[in-house]
């Protein structure tokens, strides 16, 4: 079977053209993560790949469950990714698109693990030095993990900078037993 990446692939790019043409980047991430927290519920998802449920009340339940989250076209995709056995991959298909509205509006998260609290200046600093390495608008999301004894890893894309004490001595660990 092909790869999740490469089946979402064409229902990301397809939505994203979408919504880019209507202007509506923002409702359609939204729309995709409602569809995507409901499909991916233990009780939705064990319905899925039941051959017992019929495609007709998968795709009524799913809408009925997002309610007033998804407009008619999200409707239609929901209604589209049932009947094409695709409803699986919605989570695969929303994470390409925000790939695709990132790229789109020139922004990017990043993730600040740090051994402590990171302050409101250091944020906006670690911030500032991330757009100008990536030319992008920095979303910046923090949190503490003790275990790192100092220092910080920054993650953001593909790029990781790890600045933390554990990281430092595992690289000369490496370093002296070479």
């Amino acid at each position: 079977m092909a790869e999740k990446s490469t089946i979402a692939r064409p229902y990301a790019v397809a939505v994203f053209a979408l919504a880019k043409e209507q202007s509506k980047l923002k409702q359609w991430s939204e729309m995709l993560q409602a569809a995507t927290m409901v499909t991916s519920h233990a009780a939705v998802a064990a319905l899925v790949n039941n051959t017992n449920v019929s495609k007709a009340e998968l795709a009524s339940l799913v809408i009925g469950v997002c309610a007033k989250a998804l407009n008619a076209e999200g409707e239609n995709l929901v209604k589209l990714l049932t009947e094409n056995k695709r409803l699986g991959f919605l989570p695969e298909i929303a994470a390409q698109y925000e790939l695709l509205r990132a790229e789109e509006e020139k922004t990017i998260e990043a993730e600040v693990v740090s051994a402590f609290k990171v302050s409101a200046a250091q944020q906006k600093q670690i911030a500032q030095k991330l757009k100008q390495r990536l030319g992008r608008d920095v979303s910046l999301s923090c949190r503490v993990d003790k275990s790192l004894i100092g220092g910080a890893i920054i993650k953001a894309g593909d790029l990781v900078i790890d600045g933390s004490t554990t990281g430092q001595i595992q690289k000369l660990s490496i370093e002296l037993t070479h």
